[in-house]
């Protein structure tokens, strides 16, 4: 009988106070892996899968000086560390996110969820930042470019747990946009908000010009038969749809519905926030701002950072009710 009663306790430690134990002992806090976490994308001391697309080649480099690369190429070594910090751990966000979505490979380049074009990130070599830079440069600001990644290593954007598009572009223009106007899904991180510290980027206003007949047989090429003459301009190109930040979403060219972002394209400007004029025999395009406008801008970033604002609170303002987290 006492052997019988023995074997029903060790049973029921076994089976019940010992679970209790151990649940007890693991706490989970705003460090616990997000997710679908990407360390399990990354394997192998995060080696990450790179299409370069000036060699053609595949490569595997690891996640952390990859974006060194994706760092210096993409944002003024010379900006406030804490906007290069904010940089940093947005364009983390955006490879993870990026490796999760196309793990096998991105439709645009198959072989690699990532690559090193303006496709995805831009993103360029220590030799290639030598010798766009010169020696100078790398002395002066790559230790910058290395702190501003090391110092955030391994932190993420999430909204809901989820990793988020950490969309990111130059200038506004003073305000950035909600993102179903430009990529066509709504997300709710990234919505429209004011970017007033801009002053001082290169082409937070800026323009081009051209004779008005080579203006309408660029027109033509692309839509043949507008009929656009300098008498009947103003009545054959109309803005069809414009957003509140005032970017031009459609264009009505004669009978035609043009996609503003298609119109940015055919003349490449700088953004989608513009303006047709006839000057006597030339067409100026005035344009505000510079990229697509969703998300982080660098320049209003940088402005942030000089009036006090850390990259935490950076991101924060950019990027509406995310996290910064840890992915690992």
């Amino acid at each position: 009988m006492r052997n019988i009663i023995i074997y029903i306790v060790f049973i029921l430690f076994i089976t019940i106070l010992l679970p209790l134990f151990l649940v007890k002992g693991c706490s989970v806090d705003k460090e616990t892996p997000i997710k679908d976490s990407p360390q399990k994308v990354a394997q192998n001391k995060e080696l990450v899968k790179i299409y370069n697309t000036k060699t053609k080649n595949t490569d595997e480099m690891e996640l952390e000086e990859y974006l060194k690369g994706v760092l210096a190429a993409e944002m003024p070594a010379a900006f406030h560390i804490e906007a290069l910090k904010a940089q940093a751990i947005a364009a983390r966000t955006y490879a993870l996110n990026r490796i999760q979505r196309y793990g096998q490979g991105h439709p645009e380049h198959i072989t690699a969820p990532l690559c090193t074009g303006v496709h995805c990130q831009a993103y360029l070599t220590l030799a290639e930042l030598k010798d766009k830079h010169g020696e100078s440069w790398i002395i002066e600001y790559w230790p910058r470019i290395v702190s501003a990644v090391e110092d955030t290593k391994h932190m993420v954007l999430t909204y809901d747990g989820e990793l988020i598009e950490a969309a990111y572009h130059s200038t506004s223009g003073g305000m950035t946009e909600d993102s179903e106007n430009v990529f066509a899904t709504a997300r709710p991180y990234l919505r429209s908000v004011q970017s007033p510290y801009e002053e001082g980027a290169p082409k937070l206003k800026d323009s081009i010009s051209m004779p008005f007949n080579d203006f309408v047989k660029k027109l033509n090429e692309k839509y043949p038969n507008t009929k656009i003459t300098k008498k009947n301009i103003t009545q054959m190109i109309k803005v069809a749809d414009k957003s509140d930040t005032g970017r031009i979403m459609k264009l009505m060219i004669g009978d035609k519905i043009v996609e503003g972002r298609e119109f940015r394209a055919l003349f490449n400007l700088n953004s989608t926030n513009f303006k047709v004029n006839l000057i006597g025999d030339t067409i100026q395009i005035e344009t505000l701002g510079n990229g697509h406008g969703v998300g982080m801008s660098q320049w209003g970033a940088n402005g942030m950072a000089k009036n006090g604002s850390s990259h935490e609170e950076i991101l924060k303002h950019y990027y509406q009710g995310v996290e910064i987290r840890k992915y690992n």
